[in-house]
């Protein structure tokens, strides 16, 4: 058979398929990897938020002990202890300080965090508000407080409330240390940990501690 005696110029011979083969892999392997890229962007951001959540909640906490005298049982080290309180468990017992006051304390609390633009809730409800619910123990039950943060700064009178929300998203634990780091101090530890399994790693926690007299 002889060869047409019109050949086709150079550079019009189209593609093989082994050309169309490798040109589709390298495409998929880009489009894989930007999902995969994209996929990490958002659950890095995702804990990233979360986290920074805790470390407010630690502050908070922090800043509530603080507000304590020394001799409060909220506060105090009982007489013969080290310390009270715990980061790897909850604690719920009668603390008795040295100066004789005594009283049932819960060294542990968990926290819900929320948003609402229920206009009997926050003080606009076209600006919306943060919901903050404490769960805490109280006369051997458990009560709801719930505190409104409006954009404007204002805070109305938290409401309280024997119902639990839907989800508890943070736990946190505290420990309170004597004559640490040194003698005639005190070391307060707050331990946040996350309680949602949508966030990797599972239970993300953030620890923040202060020292006071």
């Amino acid at each position: 058979m002889s060869k047409s005696q019109y050949p086709r110029p150079a550079g019009e011979d189209g593609f093989s398929l082994l050309e169309v083969m490798v040109a589709i892999f390298i495409l998929t392997v880009g489009v894989v990897s930007v999902a995969a890229l994209a996929g990490t962007m958002m659950v890095t951001g995702n804990r990233s938020k979360y986290m920074s959540l805790e470390a407010s909640l630690a502050s908070e906490k922090l800043e509530d002990l603080s507000h304590w005298s020394a001799s409060a049982t909220q506060v105090c080290v009982p007489t013969g202890s080290t310390s009270v309180g715990s980061l790897t468990s909850d604690v719920l017992q009668t603390t008795t300080c040295p100066a004789g006051a005594s009283d049932s304390i819960a060294y542990y609390d968990d926290v819900n965090i929320n948003f609402s633009n229920s206009s009997s809730d926050c003080a606009s409800s076209t600006g919306g508000c943060f919901a903050e619910t404490v769960a805490s123990q109280s006369g051997g039950s458990t009560q709801y407080t719930t505190t409104y943060h409006s954009p404007d700064g204002h805070i109305p009178l938290p409401t309280t409330s024997t119902t639990a929300p839907s989800n508890m998203t943070f736990h946190r634990r505290w420990i309170i240390e004597a004559d640490t780091p040194v003698t005639g101090v005190r070391r307060l530890t707050v331990l946040v940990t996350l309680n949602t399994t949508s966030v990797q790693p599972n239970n993300a926690s953030f620890q923040m501690s202060m020292v006071r007299p």
